[in-house]
């Protein structure tokens, strides 16, 4: 008689998990959730946060001053899809005084978003990138800023069709969600 012989399972095969399950995961490494399988993040560098922490700190300084609603750090999670779930962590996010519930969750939010940045680091794959973004805006975002340090440039997207490149010399504003936040794009390099 000849054994049978299994072929190594493949990765697909594994089963898909829930925000739920991944919340399970949480201290024991960096994880995003994309279509119920679980993604690891290493890290950032110093310049990555360096550049998340200048941003974040300059839109929240704003809402704070203005209360309009509540800046998010990295790692705080934001569940865009169910069944199979994908839960994405921005760089920098802002949910509004209107978006927000009146209990805030004690997990992963269930609703996107109003803004949120990703920073660009040196070995992210640019169709992974424009992946997010393209999850980030379907699920509700108004505004997603890719910032790309090495170029000292923000892809400031308010959809998929309506995208516009800051340069160093230009000056940031999101009106429509932010009003009055204007933010030279040399202070987020410096």
């Amino acid at each position: 008689m000849i054994a049978p012989t299994l072929a190594p399972p493949d990765a697909d095969s594994k089963p898909l998990l829930t925000a739920e399950d991944l919340l399970a995961l949480q201290g024991r490494g960096r994880f995003e959730l994309v279509k119920g399988k679980v993604i690891e993040m290493s890290p950032p560098g110093f310049e990555h946060g360096t550049i998340a922490m200048t941003l974040g700190e300059l839109i929240a300084s704003h809402v704070r001053r203005n209360k309009l609603g509540r800046v998010l750090a990295a790692e705080t999670g934001f569940r865009l899809s169910r069944n199979p779930d994908t839960v994405r962590a921005p760089d920098v996010a802002f949910v509004s005084n209107e978006r927000l519930p009146a209990k805030l969750p004690k997990g992963y939010a269930d609703f996107a978003p109003d803004l949120i940045a990703e920073v660009v680091s040196p070995g992210d794959d640019p169709d992974d990138i424009q992946t997010k973004i393209t999850e980030w805006l379907n699920a509700g975002v108004r505004l997603a800023l890719v910032v790309y340090p090495s170029s000292r440039q923000i892809a400031v997207y308010r959809s998929l069709r309506d995208v516009i490149i800051l340069t160093d010399s230009d000056t940031l504003t999101a009106d429509n969600i932010l009003p009055g936040l204007s933010i030279p794009l040399a202070s987020i390099f410096s």
